[in-house]
């Protein structure tokens, strides 16, 4: 089901009369991996080397002008081919900073579902930051420019485990080559005003959370995973602006807005940052953080409210154009314009282990959203859990993760459902909430490199006590070139 994955979109199983002997069968999937993976790496191919030609050539522009820095800067995060033989530095110096990342899950639901199977899913990032006050002495400026791609199979749909949220959140959106990012960021006045615009998604600055998770209740921006048919999460972006105002003591207060065009989730100049025609309206976000540092600044903490108001329409999920039920008439839904919603995104660290690594420690989070109830399939859900890192002193840099969260379906439509069923229209699978738990734990066996083992439990899955609960067993890997 998915309804409420923000990566959810869906493709097609195999078919075929006949099922293949299983050693075939896996014989053709390594085949079809093997294929896809070469085409894959081309593609990528050709991205890098277009990033390339176009740092190359603001290099060439910028060179005479940047000047170097006291101390030479280092990479934000460790890698695993480390500094390129001190080239990465030397470009970091010139204004310029990549970013290669593979991201591979794996899953496999030895209970639940239509039929036990294991698929595998991935995506590969190639991004480059470019310091534009360096290359071109434009103040205070950069720009990012990002490809994604996306391959692999989804377990939702292959073994029919009718979840509302995704077991493996890297899937989804298409699987396939797309622009993910294409903006400047602007500084002004020492940071007061940060003025961020060109192509991203709305997740990328409001609601930001990370994906140390599998299941995709517990990754990324919140609103796009419940209202994923009109808020894009990544790998999908828009045309958009936000404008962040710094609160001296306080944190942040921000807005944005974005366009809003299906196109975006199309194929068509995927690849390139093109503005589209029919737009359906403008999504609005606004954002209020507070950033405080508790035990003399050991321990920081992040509390983020939200909102989101958009100006475009969608069917009503039970009513036709009279006001009546749609599914008992069999008229045309009505159609409801302003769809709106609200965040919650706490996040804050309550120990630290090493005075060196101000990650090691345990951190708590606490994650909210609801949407409107005249159009969202998925109305309302809440994520909580912990992280903890440097789990053995012989492992500092190892973690540990747990959380539970629920996704629930609108009220209307549950009630629809019983009304159907106490009319005699059914049997119709009546859904309520969706229960999710996982746990994992993190090895970092060397810099650059993350292997996250996990196990996922869903409790009625789709939101019905008519599916099984479902057991997952995961393989998240993250590499860092």
């Amino acid at each position: 089901m998915a309804v409420g994955g923000g990566d959810g979109s869906r493709t097609d199983g195999d078919g075929g009369a006949i099922a293949p002997p299983r050693l075939s069968r896996c014989a053709v999937r390594f085949n079809e991996l093997v294929r896809v993976r070469t085409r894959v790496g081309k593609i990528v191919w050709r991205i890098c080397t277009t990033l390339i030609a176009i740092v190359a050539g603001v290099l060439a522009c910028g060179v005479a002008y940047a000047e170097g820095p006291t101390a030479p800067p280092q990479p934000s995060q460790p890698w695993l081919l480390g500094n390129w033989g001190g080239f990465r530095t030397h470009l970091l110096e010139k204004g310029v900073d990549f970013q290669i990342t593979y991201v591979s899950e794996v899953g496999y639901n030895p209970v639940g579902g239509a039929k036990s199977l294991a698929t595998y899913t991935d995506q590969v990032s190639v991004g480059a930051t470019l310091d534009l006050e360096k290359l071109i002495t434009l103040p205070n400026s950069l720009l990012q420019i990002t490809y994604t791609e996306r391959a692999g199979r989804n377990l939702v749909e292959d073994a029919g485990l009718d979840t509302l949220q995704l077991v493996q959140e890297v899937y989804g959106r298409g699987q396939t080559v797309r622009l993910t990012q294409f903006y400047l960021e602007h500084r002004f006045f020492n940071d007061l005003i940060n003025l961020r615009w060109g192509r991203s998604a709305m997740g990328d600055s409001f609601a930001v959370f990370s994906c140390d998770f599998q299941n995709l209740t517990f990754c990324g921006s919140q609103p796009g995973n419940l209202v994923g048919n009109y808020i894009y999460n990544w790998p999908i972006s828009q045309w958009g602006a936000r404008v962040r105002v710094a609160i001296d003591g306080f944190g942040y207060v921000q807005a944005g807005a974005y366009d809003q065009n299906e196109q975006y989730l199309g194929f068509e100049n995927k690849l390139w940052p093109v503005w589209y025609s029919g737009s359906t309206g403008v999504l609005l976000p606004f954002e209020l953080a507070w950033l405080p540092t508790f035990d003399n600044g050991r321990l920081p903490g992040s509390y983020k409210i939200g909102a989101w108001y958009s100006t475009s329409a969608l069917n009503d999920l039970i009513l036709d154009v009279n006001g009546n039920l749609a599914a008992l008439t069999g008229d045309p839904a009505m159609q409801r314009r302003g769809l709106y919603g609200g965040y919650l995104t706490f996040q804050q660290q309550v120990t630290r282990n090493s005075s060196s690594d101000p990650n090691a420690g345990l951190k708590l989070f606490l994650n909210a959203a609801v949407a409107d109830g005249e159009t969202s399939a998925t109305s309302f859900q809440v994520a909580a859990g912990l992280l903890y890192t440097g789990t053995f002193s012989s492992r500092p840099h190892d973690s540990i993760g747990f959380a539970i969260g629920t996704t629930q379906v609108n009220h209307r439509l549950t009630d629809l459902q019983n009304l159907q069923n106490a009319m005699g229209l059914g049997p119709v699978p009546v859904r309520n909430s969706e229960y999710v738990m996982e746990l994992f734990y993190t090895i970092a066996p060397v810099p650059g490199l993350l292997i996250r083992p996990n196990v996922q439990y869903i409790a009625t899955p789709g939101a019905t006590s008519q599916n099984a609960n479902i057991f997952v067993l995961g393989l998240k890997s993250v590499i860092s070139f």
